[in-house]
């Protein structure tokens, strides 16, 4: 199987095939393009290949679909991986026809885990959840408008704006409420991950969106690490500093279970021990808060593993 390593950009793909004779091949970021991709590797007598490719949202995720609808398998990575493989080779040219072969290698030396592509309802979620994100964000922008002084010739504006936000927020809500309804696999598991006091219908669908094969993590750990709420050690010698949350991961995770593990402390008994404990050896508060989250995707990832409900007496 050959590798192919794809650099996506809004207008064009590059891509880079690395094979006994290297090619490079450039189309345009559209369906018109996938066809002409898929015609280069037919004439190259290409019939599978490892496709890599940087995790841009949309703009790669299209692409993934195509080629995984054309028999290829396909690898969706971190562009902080990609970076620091670069960075390894002392790589020192930044075009787009070197950074899809800088990906073509990274592929071949770090073999990364293939992307298993989301069902249409796991995709229809996503783009749901992610637009409802979206819409609070510019309400969030219109709202701290608002308060702002200086502001009274506008006011009126920026209230009607807040209340048309506020109207599509809610469409979100009602969509995303039918589409894990009407799909068995989803209703499933969003139902057993709300049996865990403290998680929401919001912070239950944007996991599902966020992480769609949530249960084929290897560990709970490695849930947490995509989440982004795993602790990042500096120690040297006898140089060490104070771990800190990596800043990788799941952003959009993160936010909606910041507010789910400050609900938890409160009234989850498991949780509330768990930060009573971090409390009694001197953790700060946001320590505490980001140990919540973690304990919160280890009973998630719990649930949906063992398929069964949230059992606060289990221990």
């Amino acid at each position: 199987m050959e590798i192919l390593g794809v650099d996506v950009g809004k207008e064009f793909i590059d891509c880079h095939l690395l094979a006994a004779k290297s090619a490079h091949k450039r189309v345009t970021n559209s369906v018109r393009g996938f066809e002409q991709l898929d015609a280069w590797l037919r004439n190259r007598k290409v019939r599978k290949v490892h496709a890599c490719m940087e995790a841009t949202g949309g703009w790669s995720e299209e692409l993934a679909f195509f080629l995984h609808e054309h028999g290829h398998v396909v690898s969706i990575v971190n562009p902080m991986q990609i970076t620091a493989f670069g960075q390894s080779e002392l790589s020192r040219t930044k075009t787009d026809k070197a950074d899809a072969a800088l990906i073509a290698r990274f592929c071949q030396a770090m073999k990364p885990r293939l992307w298993d592509p989301p069902t249409s309802a796991e995709k229809r979620l996503q783009q749901l959840v992610r637009r409802r994100r979206s819409l609070i964000e510019m309400r969030t922008q219109e709202l701290n408008r608002l308060d702002a002084p200086g502001n009274d010739h506008i006011r009126d504006s920026i209230t009607k704006l807040v209340e048309v936000f506020e109207g599509q927020i809610a469409v979100m809500d009602a969509e995303i409420k039918s589409t894990i309804g009407n799909d068995d696999d989803l209703r499933g598991k969003s139902d057993l991950i709300q049996t865990i006091t403290g998680i929401g219908p919001v912070a239950s669908s944007t996991l599902l969106a966020e992480t769609p094969h949530i249960e084929k993590f290897e560990s709970a750990k490695a849930l947490a690490a995509f989440a982004g709420v795993c602790p990042q050690l500096h120690e040297s010698g006898r140089s060490s500093k104070r771990p800190r949350r990596a800043k990788i991961g799941k952003r959009a995770i993160r936010p909606v279970f910041y507010m789910a593990a400050m609900c938890a402390l409160r009234t989850n008994p498991i949780v509330r021990a768990f930060g009573n404990r971090l409390q009694q050896r001197g953790k700060t508060k946001m320590q505490i808060i980001v140990a919540a989250i973690h304990k919160l995707l280890a009973l998630a990832y719990g649930v949906l593993k063992t398929g069964r409900p949230f059992d606060p007496n289990w221990a």
